[in-house]
């Protein structure tokens, strides 16, 4: 079935892989290239079904829990980053260790032990059960205080004292984590923000994206797995402008009657989305009536991490996605 209104597709600039995603996936394939299958990785290296299933087919093996590796092997942890008692843990069991923790939530790692040792407790704005929130907390072992909207906010305890500071998950929208970090400051005036905000410059670039297409389009999608924050973020940014919005993690997951009556089709992927998968979603959407394809001006990005010591920092030369 065809739908016979659908004319365009309007892609998001920027979309689809940020530097950290692009690294942390480098760092499985070089050490897969380098010592060979398997590769143990403590959870999904980052959230996307399709690299996920596509590392797995090379002889990635992702675990939850350290005791299911074996002594001796190589272990890479994933892009979100991970608590000191599981960095313990890996030394006291031998592995050889890969750090793919994206280094702008390394960065919150290092500012929350900087200002441990200064005497600060911390708020943090973020998604509870999230593994960025989860290695982030369990940086320390006390004194970090999880909020995830205003009526958190409102049910703190801390003593006007304190010294308090605010860290955020990097994948968070960005209004929203604004409205969250006004209601701090409302109750504890004196809390130290970030210098920078800790919401990382993909995450940001992705959502300035989607408010520019957000409102020439009649419908968007967004490609990204449903355990992908900023994707989800995405999504509800896009129904907040009064657009309609779907996600999906391929094209078989894309319905008609998402377009029927839609003319204009705004396409965009969450930091964790190969660019093959978007394109298999737009011969898809050509399928069901798509006539034509543009893109939007948007940032261009050039940010590029270094690999860990022991994998080198040439590009591998993997193919476009």
């Amino acid at each position: 079935m065809t739908n016979e209104k659908l004319a365009e597709i309007v892609l998001a600039e920027p979309r689809g892989f940020c530097a950290g995603v692009d690294r942390a996936i480098e760092i499985v394939e070089r050490a897969l290239a380098k010592f060979g299958a398997p590769i143990y990785v403590r959870h999904e290296i980052v959230h996307n079904t399709y690299v996920v299933n596509d590392l797995k087919a090379k002889g990635a093996i992702f675990i939850e829990d350290l005791a299911e590796v074996p002594v001796g092997a190589t272990l890479v942890f994933s892009a979100h980053g991970v608590s000191q008692a599981v960095r313990r843990d890996a030394d006291a069991r031998g592995f050889s260790v890969f750090d793919a923790t994206c280094p702008l939530v390394t960065k919150v790692h290092v500012e929350v032990a900087k200002l441990h040792r200064e005497g600060y407790q911390f708020v943090m704005i973020g998604h509870k059960g999230h593994p960025e929130v989860e290695g982030t907390m369990g940086q320390l072992s006390e004194g970090i205080h999880l909020v995830e909207d205003v009526a958190d906010v409102e049910r703190l305890t801390l003593d006007p004292a304190t010294r308090l500071a605010v860290v955020t998950q990097t994948t968070l929208s960005v209004d929203d984590a604004a409205e969250i970090l006004a209601a701090v400051k409302r109750r504890y005036p004196q809390v130290r923000q970030p210098k920078q905000q800790d919401i990382c410059y993909a995450t940001q670039n992705r959502q300035d994206a989607v408010k520019l297409l957000a409102p020439g389009v009649d419908v968007l999608i967004v490609v990204g797995s449903p355990t992908s924050s900023n994707s989800n973020r995405l999504r509800e940014l896009a129904e907040r402008l009064g657009t309609h919005a779907y996600m999906v993690d391929g094209p078989d997951d894309l319905r008609v009657e998402w377009l029927n009556g839609k003319r204009r089709v705004g396409l965009t992927a969450g930091a964790s989305a190969p660019e093959a998968v978007v394109k298999q979603v737009i011969e898809r959407l050509r399928a069901l009536g798509a006539v034509s394809v543009r893109s939007l001006a948007g940032v261009e990005e050039k940010t590029h991490f270094p690999l860990p010591k022991g994998l080198g920092d040439k590009a591998m030369g993997r193919a476009p996605e």
